[in-house]
């Protein structure tokens, strides 16, 4: 409970436009039923609570020390509060890192990984505003919300253009989010734009060209940071104006790091690193971190998934156990984080597996799938003038083996990166003798951190659907996680390592593999085949053949890559018809065409006796949410402008056309 001698009436906002969270180790896991949470007395003075949170930009600004940001405003707020240098998204995109942020779950725990996905939580789960609003607080969100997870019930009072705690009924206590879209990956490539930072100051990082584009996107970049800190200095202004300052928390955050190519949507530091500054005035010091200085700053890890429960312990409200991450302030902070965890999942219309963990000075990447290059084909990205230019150099042979990694496959199955020499994260060190001990220290932490958390997005997409209905119908993918006789995870984690080690000996071992009884297991060992190549799939061949009649479809898809790629001339005509089969929405399912249509296009002019059934194809599959729409639409448009047939790509089958402008949609 909230001792009302600390809880006069103060308003606490809360302002976060900086992405990252500093966080303890994650308590014990339990089952959806241990939701009950400690409130205060509906009569206790409560703090008022207000975020303002950025887009796409990471710690650019000048009380992180860099000299050629203009970010006065949040300067200004750093000098009278603290921040915070080791802050991580858990997600490097916006709708899964807020989908951390609403729930206090990893997306890979709840099944909400994926970019522009949907899945529910166990009934007894609430995300966290509704237990602000149990509480009496006024809850309202301007307004981007974007979770990928469901709301049964209605988080905030309001959520829209015109949220503000002005709102609010007289003196009832608020929890205000406010998000400026100021500096979103499409302001990077937004004109006309006159700059105002100077190109030839920019630093262009190791992994980038040098060149006129690069340094012109990187301006722009500055300039819209500092357009995101107007936003912030202008909520700041209505708190002042309100009467508020002196009685207000203030945090400032981001969603993920910069979105620049190979910041936003790559899960390494460049990616998930963000801004954090907090401001606790007098009133409510007692409420800061222990180490809060005016002025200074923390060393603390925080985390996006400690947001939640850092926002309840601040309102007195004890965080339910069921969530995975711990406060940082408060009256229940917990203790502090060893390690900051990130993860990728599919990417718009590409799937991947990436899990990566920190310790605020390594970096360790695991590739689940190293058949993938980190850039992959992602439409939204390519309209970043830097990512066509860079593709460009690339493929003509013209970059540096650092500005090369982004866009080589196989990538590395793991990688190891040292912050403090390496800050652009290029020198991999997972061969290095020397690092073997690091790397097997947060190789070992991500392993642990997987089997606590229950990562369920092992499994492919379509497959946790699938398995969901199997077993949980009605219930949602974090209960399937949690089943370990229905997700016997630690075998499939296993299987998962095996196949993307690419070690050429556990071929046989795959092959074997290919018979388990459990799909999951069998998926990994075809996928490991394929990535293995010509000689790994010439062994399984009679294996990944009989694979094609599998009744899970993810596993029919990735056997059919295989031998469309690898196999003999009539098994790979018999591949391709079976791809062709799965990529019908309408008879596979949305999930699984988006899988099938992907590899059709990765396998290029081999899959070209597809291109003119994909042309004509239905591209809408049975009750999906709208949030699925546009993935197979631009899949089909990828795979045919390299076929040079996009212009005569048909309607969509609610009569739309698939328009260069739909891909447009922020992201």
């Amino acid at each position: 409970m909230v001792r009302s001698t600390l809880f006069r009436y103060v308003n606490i906002a809360c302002v976060l436009l900086c992405a990252s969270t500093a966080t303890a180790e994650q308590p014990a896991l339990t089952s959806p039923a241990s939701s009950a949470i400690t409130v205060p007395t509906a009569k206790a003075d409560r703090p008022n609570i207000l975020w303002i949170s950025s887009e796409d930009h990471g710690p650019a600004m000048g009380c992180y020390g860099d000299t050629l940001a203009r970010t006065p405003n949040i300067d200004a707020l750093a000098k009278k509060g603290m921040l915070f240098r080791h802050v991580w998204s858990v997600a490097p995109v916006c709708a899964p890192a807020r989908t951390a942020i609403i729930t206090g779950i990893y997306p890979s725990s709840s099944g909400g990984l994926h970019m522009r996905s949907m899945v529910a939580l166990p009934k007894e789960f609430k995300l966290f505003p509704r237990y602000l609003q149990e509480a009496g607080y006024y809850c309202c969100n301007n307004s981007k919300e974007d979770y990928n997870v469901e709301q049964p019930i209605p988080t905030w009072n309001d959520s829209s253009g015109k949220a503000h705690w002005r709102n609010r009924p007289d003196k009832q206590p608020f929890f205000a989010v406010f998000n400026s879209t100021a500096s979103h990956e499409s302001k990077i490539r937004s004109r006309p734009h006159k700059l105002l930072t100077d190109p030839a100051k920019v630093r262009v990082p190791a992994y980038h060209p040098d060149t006129p584009e690069v340094r012109a996107d990187w301006a722009q970049y500055y300039d819209i940071v500092s357009a995101a800190d107007n936003a912030a200095g202008k909520r700041l202004a209505e708190l002042t104006a309100d009467g508020l300052t002196d009685n207000t928390i203030v945090f400032y955050f981001g969603d993920h790091g910069s979105g620049m190519p190979r910041s936003k949507r790559w899960p390494g530091d460049s990616g998930l690193h963000v801004p954090l500054v907090v401001y606790f005035p007098q009133n409510w010091r007692h409420l800061a971190p222990k180490d809060y200085q005016p002025g200074g700053s923390s060393d603390q890890l925080v985390s996006f998934v400690d947001f939640a429960p850092t926002i309840l312990s601040l309102a007195g409200i004890k965080p339910p156990s069921w969530m995975q991450g711990v406060a940082f302030a408060g009256e229940y902070p917990g203790e502090k984080r060893k390690y900051l965890f990130g993860e990728r999942g599919r990417m718009d219309e590409c799937p991947d597996l990436i899990r990566s963990v920190t310790d605020g000075r390594y970096v360790y990447l695991k590739n689940f799938m190293p058949q993938v290059s980190q850039a992959q084909h992602v439409a939204y990205q390519f309209q970043t003038p830097t990512t066509r230019i860079w593709k460009q150099l690339f493929d003509a042979g013209k970059t540096t083996p650092a500005q090369s990694i982004f866009w080589q496959t196989p990538k590395a199955p793991e990688e190891l990166y040292e912050l403090q020499s390496d800050p652009d994260e290029v020198n991999n060190l997972a061969n290095s003798h020397e690092h073997r001990q690091i790397l097997a220290g947060l190789r070992t932490a991500l392993r642990e951190h997987q089997l606590k958390t229950r990562d369920v997005c092992l499994l492919p997409e379509a497959e946790m659907h699938s398995r969901t209905q199997q077993h949980h119908q009605g219930q949602t993918p974090y209960e399937l996680g949690h089943d370990d006789a229905a997700y016997p995870l630690e075998r499939v984690l296993d299987a998962a390592q095996l196949a993307s080690k690419l070690d050429p000996e556990a071929t046989a071992q795959l092959v074997a593999q290919l018979s388990d009884n459990d799909s999951a297991i069998r998926y990994w060992a075809a996928a490991g085949l394929q990535m293995r190549g010509m000689v790994a799939v010439t062994a399984g061949q009679d294996a990944l053949q009989k694979a094609l009649q599998d009744p899970s479809s993810s596993v029919r898809v990735v056997a059919a890559t295989a031998l469309a790629r690898y196999g003999k001339p009539e098994l790979q005509r018999q591949a391709l018809k079976e791809l062709g089969e799965l990529a019908r929405p309408a008879k596979s399912g949305t999930l699984t065409a988006i899988a099938a249509l992907f590899w059709i296009e990765e396998l290029g002019p081999l899959a070209s006796p597809l291109h003119e059934q994909l042309r004509m194809l239905e591209q809408r599959g049975a009750q999906m949410p709208n949030r699925y729409k546009s993935f197979v639409p631009q899949l089909i448009r990828n795979i045919l402008e390299k076929d040079g047939q996009s212009k005569s790509v048909p309607a969509n089958t609610d009569g739309s056309k698939i328009a260069p402008a739909a891909r447009s949609k922020a992201k």
